[in-house]
């Protein structure tokens, strides 16, 4: 019996947060797929999108390097931390990944307040690639532990953001509502020359419903009445910016990504960062050096993941873009997902075929973080093996007709 099955498949999977990078979640998912049909090709595209492993996965597709120092970390306290120098670029580039300075990971889980971390590692980053003498800096927007709108990165560079009396403001969020003015005079010179980047989720607003307090403050840890407060110093946050810098208040507010990374990006949009869509920049710039469309063109299945999908993937997550291009080009979709949450069948229009979860029992958040990778590779080889049984079937139905 000859059975219809993949021959070339596209692993293109985004990160697991907090358990797997990139790498790790298709290493997992091509060691699945070869427990059930061994010789398959299977071409591996780990995916960045600004999050955890993003400048490792850009220095080794452009033959860069990765510089490791430590910073400020979210609570306060110092951590290890690194940024990328790439190789195979038309300027001396370097790439900052904020979750490396002030991701959730790096904030324990007993001091998860957004009201209190800060981004200040990721302004202590920057000028350490500054110190690399790179003329052109991106940074990567995802997987925050922050919502400070960047105050701590600015903080960092040289900024002072000072209350009625005169003196410097404590780091975070919460307290953003009692600044009365920013003083950009001491802003580290060498910014000017430089052409600063953030690669982003372009539907992440600063203020307004949606905004990045609401929409992200409790996967941070913020308990309602914090999540007003937070909101609320945003919004002053944003006023205060646009009368220091004359970035208009309402770009600053409701434009396109100015929310990300708990207002990182509207921090470093007032010192004159350009926010750019993280697929644009990551693949169609050509900065990564990878050519997805290509891949996913060679391609007889496509399989992606994430960590979680819910009603949040189809607004600018790995396996909805991916989706949406394998859409586009007549290739179906298999996504894993950690988590399967509230209106996760909206990804099917988007462009996902089907959608497995890596769970198979119930467990608490912490076995299932730390099991990862083993989880997604039983998964993976399940469902596999479902639809060779589904292709034996089509062929013995098939032969019978």
């Amino acid at each position: 019996m000859v059975m219809s099955i993949p021959q070339r498949i596209l692993v293109a999977p985004s990160g697991f947060k907090e358990s797997l990078d990139a790498v790790e979640v298709a290493a997992a998912i091509s060691a699945g797929i070869r427990r059930v049909i061994p010789g398959v090709s299977i071409n591996s595209v780990p995916m960045a999108d600004g999050g955890e492993g993003t400048a490792a996965a850009l220095a080794s597709a452009t033959g860069g390097k990765i510089i490791r120092t430590r910073v400020t970390g979210p609570v306060g306290l110092p951590v290890d931390s690194h940024f990328a120098v790439l190789g195979t670029v038309d300027r001396p580039t370097a790439v900052v990944e904020m979750a490396a300075a002030a991701g959730l990971r790096l904030v324990p889980g007993t001091m998860r307040n957004p009201g209190l971390t800060t981004t200040r590692g990721v302004g202590e980053l920057i000028l350490a690639a500054l110190d690399q003498g790179v003329e052109r800096i991106v940074v990567g927007c995802g997987d925050s532990g922050t919502s400070d709108g960047g105050a701590g990165a600015l903080r960092a560079m040289g900024v002072r953001i000072l209350d009625v009396h005169g003196n410097d403001l404590p780091e975070g969020g919460a307290a953003l509502a009692d600044a009365a003015s920013v003083d950009f005079s001491g802003l580290d010179p060498r910014l000017a020359g430089c052409r600063l980047e953030l690669a982003l989720n372009p539907f992440n607003v600063l203020c307004g419903p949606q905004g990045v307090a609401r929409v992200f403050g409790p996967q941070k840890g913020a308990t309602p009445d914090q999540v007003e407060q937070l909101s609320q110093g945003l919004d002053h946050w944003a006023a205060l910016l646009a009368e220091a810098t004359g970035t208009p208040e309402e770009f600053l507010r409701s434009g396109a990504g100015t929310g990300a990374s708990g207002g990182l990006g509207a921090g470093l949009a007032a010192v004159g960062a350009r926010l750019v869509p993280r697929f644009e920049l990551l693949l169609d710039s050509g900065l990564a050096g990878i050519d997805l469309d290509a891949h996913i063109a060679n391609a007889d299945l496509v399989v992606t993941a994430e960590g979680a999908i819910d009603f949040q993937t189809p607004r600018g997550k790995v396996p909805a873009e991916v989706a949406r291009r394998a859409q586009r080009a007549g290739v179906p979709v298999l996504a894993f997902a950690g988590s399967i949450g509230k209106d996760a069948a909206d990804v099917h229009a988007a462009g996902i075929d089907a959608i497995a979860g890596i769970i198979p029992i119930p467990m608490d958040l912490d076995r299932a973080v730390a099991e990862g990778a083993t989880l997604l590779q039983e998964a993976t080889e399940r469902t596999f093996r479902v639809l060779l049984l589904g292709s034996a079937i089509s062929s013995r139905v098939g032969a019978a007709a």
